[in-house]
């Protein structure tokens, strides 16, 4: 079966848009514990989603985080002269 395109495939990214993650999601609360550890992780190219589960199924549903998240990696990454992970 092919992958869906036009219109049915912006049906399915909003139908996903709405419903949400499938996967687990962390709380803001958590999110704002663990993102340290999280950029961190994937600055060193480790297995940050392994280790921080939910972590980005949050960012990618909550801009203010994520944008903290940039910030972090972004800070990180100009320490070190490295460039941004993703």
């Amino acid at each position: 079966m092919s992958e869906p395109t036009g219109p049915q495939r912006a049906g399915d990214e909003l139908l996903a848009g709405l419903l949400g993650p499938t996967a687990p999601e962390l709380s803001c609360e958590e999110c704002f514990e663990a993102l340290d550890r999280y950029v961190e992780l994937r600055v060193a190219a480790q297995s940050a989603d392994a280790r921080v589960p939910g972590m980005r199924a949050h960012l990618a549903g909550c801009p203010a985080c994520a944008e903290e998240y940039r910030s972090l990696r972004d800070l990180l990454t100009a320490d070190d002269g490295g460039s941004p992970a993703r």
